[in-house]
Parts: C-alpha cells; sequence; structure tokens
C-alpha cells in the first residue's frame, strides 16, 4: 500500500495536469495568423461568407468551424490587423464577439488605397457554428452565417 505522502504527490501530480489539459483545449483570444487578401481554405464550405466587396469587413468559419477569419479594408502600407477576439455573448445568449484591432501610430504615412487584410483567431469554446454569429470590429457588425 503506497504511503500517504506518496498518494498526495500522485493526486497533485494528476491535478497539474488536468489544468495543462484542459487550458489546451481553451485557445487564447490572440490572433493565430494574418495577411494580406482574402481567407484561403482547403476545407470544403469554408470561408463562406467571404462574398462581400472587397472594400466591406467581413467575417467567416475556417477549418469547418474551428477558426473565424475577419478581413478588414485598409491601407497596403499601414493594415488594420486584429489583435484579440472576445467573447461579448455566449452561444444561446446571442453567440456574438468583438475583435479587436492592434492601434497604430497617427502620424504614421500610409497610402491612401485599400486592401483587405486578414486575421485568423482559433473559435472561442463559448460560441457555436451552430448559430449565426456576430462579429464586431472597427465600428462596424457583420454575420456569419451557421455552419
Amino acid at each position: 500500500m503506497a504511503s500517504l505522502p506518496l498518494r498526495r504527490a500522485g493526486l497533485m501530480s494528476a491535478a497539474v495536469a488536468s489544468v495543462f489539459l484542459l487550458s489546451a483545449c481553451n485557445p487564447g483570444g490572440g490572433a493565430i495568423e494574418d495577411y494580406r487578401g482574402l481567407p484561403v481554405s482547403d476545407h470544403a464550405g469554408d470561408a463562406e461568407g467571404h462574398e462581400g466587396a472587397e472594400d466591406e469587413v467581413q467575417a467567416a468559419w475556417l477549418q469547418q468551424g474551428g477558426q473565424i477569419a475577419v478581413t478588414i479594408p485598409g491601407s497596403s502600407t499601414c493594415p488594420v490587423v486584429g489583435s484579440d477576439i472576445r467573447v461579448l455573448d455566449r452561444a444561446g445568449e446571442g453567440n456574438r464577439v468583438a475583435v479587436d484591432v492592434v492601434e497604430r501610430d497617427e502620424d504614421e504615412p500610409c497610402t491612401m488605397d485599400l486592401v483587405p487584410h486578414t486575421t485568423v483567431f482559433w473559435t472561442p469554446v463559448d460560441v457555436t457554428t451552430t448559430e449565426e454569429l456576430t462579429v464586431e470590429v472597427v465600428g462596424e457588425t457583420v454575420t456569419v452565417p451557421v455552419k
């Protein structure tokens, strides 16, 4: 029979391992990728909802709903890049998120062209692909259809 200190050490190890496993299932809110242009995916049905004009904010599911792509038009030399995604209303209560963008220096020289720039986030665990998703970014609201 194991001694009490040995059993406690085993229970503590199991508890610590559980915390790490659970945190791996809940991705952070930071951007995982960003690039110039519209989203590209090799999964059938992904990026649906990106049918809008290139001068409009757009959002779509990627990776079969595991990721959310947000495309924001802006200067090619000073793109509007998403930095974080936050859940405003959980699934069943509105299914709504907000995307924060990287702050730019007001004095930064930027070209006056309009180019789409996409930022990709892991889909937060508190939202679902089985309801329309409302995405708020740079003062605009876009709706991503049910996946």
